[in-house]
């Protein structure tokens, strides 16, 4: 195999982020070229030696030093030597595309409730230590291939989003559903904890930003049917519970009326007890008396409640517009 006497990577795209020379043979006196916002590295063994920055270097046993102590190279001559040559792109790149390869599963804070959803966004970085970075990706099976290096990181991304997430819904005390309400918080929140995981890349995280939070149709479809169902059965308790203290206070009011026969409850008390209208007409009685004494009806205060909690629900768009009327009359026609 010929000795080579010229090295230098011409990237035919900006999204390449290390490249690997073709030949290990190489020679003293050869000519390395780095072009700008590149850098070079000489590797024996899967050991990182020499480092080169942007311009043209021949090659010396004086500025391969590291490299001469295993290699043993003598001074002068076109001696030949094996290592490998890595180039590494220094560009900055703001405009990387990030997203969640499933769903995250989370507990929303307000509803108690698990739910999945997924987000998207974009990050930027640069390579700000070529030799980690290369000692971590060399040896590799993305090794060379920027595409895999790449998935590698949004890999990362994604699972240190994840914690990220349900870390700062729960502090925050934030529903997911007013989460995209909060992007830029939880954008910085996330730059936090994703930054310390890069950096032992020698990756410098520029920019990272959740651009959108969205809770898939399937999962937003059950939680609005379990919630739905809950509801209901949380306004059958609550109007029981309201029956009960119409009754009550019906009754408490009884013992008072009785305490004054003169008044009109009293005369009404006495001529219906009397005649032994007892529990069985209690229905009747109590709106009788409630008539009578002008006992507050509860039902209305029920009413407001449960108005209230379509209102929402409409709000956070977890039933329609049509099905909010429809359900507030037949709130309304109870009364």
């Amino acid at each position: 195999m010929a000795l080579i006497d010229r090295i230098k990577f011409d990237a035919p795209s900006d999204e390449i982020l290390i490249w690997k020379f073709p030949s290990e043979e190489l020679k003293l006196g050869s000519q390395l070229i780095v072009n700008q916002s590149q850098e070079a590295l000489f590797l024996k063994g899967g050991e990182v030696f020499d480092l080169f920055g942007p311009g043209r270097h021949t090659l010396t046993s004086a500025n391969l030093p590291l490299l001469n102590k295993i290699v043993d190279l003598p001074f002068g001559g076109q001696t030949p030597f094996a290592a490998e040559v890595w180039f590494i792109n220094k560009t900055v790149k703001r405009d990387l595309k990030w997203g969640t390869q499933s769903p995250v599963p989370l507990i929303d804070p307000t509803y108690n409730y698990p739910i999945s959803v997924r987000a998207f966004g974009r990050w930027g970085m640069r390579v700000l230590d070529s030799r980690g970075f290369v000692r971590q990706i060399v040896g590799s099976q993305m090794a060379a291939d920027s595409v895999k290096v790449l998935e590698y990181f949004i890999g990362e991304i994604h699972q240190r989003f994840s914690a990220a997430l349900a870390k700062f819904i729960t502090e925050e005390k934030t529903s997911i559903f007013e989460i995209n309400g909060k992007l830029n918080e939880i954008s910085q929140y996330s730059a936090s904890v994703i930054s310390p995981e890069f950096a032992r890349f020698g990756i410098e995280v520029i920019n990272f930003n959740v651009e959108r939070v969205s809770i898939p149709d399937s999962e937003l479809a059950k939680f609005q049917e379990v919630f739905g169902r809950r509801m209901e059965i949380e306004q059958i308790s609550k109007a029981k519970v309201g029956q009960a203290y119409t009754t009550m206070r019906t009754f408490d009011t009884l013992e008072k009326a009785a305490e004054n026969p003169g008044g009109g409850a009293g005369a009404l008390l006495a001529g219906g007890l009397g005649l032994g209208v007892g529990v069985g007409a209690g229905a009747p009685l109590g709106k009788q008396l409630g008539e009578s004494l002008n006992v507050a009806p509860e039902a209305g205060h029920d009413a407001v409640a449960r108005v209230q909690t379509l209102k929402r629900m409409l709000e956070e768009k977890l039933i329609s517009a049509e099905e909010f009327q429809v359900r507030k009359k037949a709130i309304l026609d109870s009364i």
